[in-house]
């Protein structure tokens, strides 16, 4: 049975902290930044830890 490859651009995207929590950047800071307020740009600025939901695809695209 051949290795398990890890999926390359999941694992540009995403970062495993040490406790094994899956933090991403959040969405909406690439483009048309002039109209958004700077507290939006703000807050949106930093990595959060990626929702319940999609923790398990992300594990399985990681290879964990």
């Amino acid at each position: 049975m051949p290795k398990m490859k890890s999926h390359t651009g999941t694992g540009k995207r995403v970062r495993v902290t040490g406790k094994g929590k899956i933090m991403k950047q959040q969405a909406g800071l690439r483009h048309n930044l002039e109209k958004k307020p700077s507290t939006r740009t703000r807050r949106l600025t930093g990595l959060v830890e990626a929702a319940k939901s999609d923790v398990k695809r992300l594990k399985k695209l990681l290879g964990r």
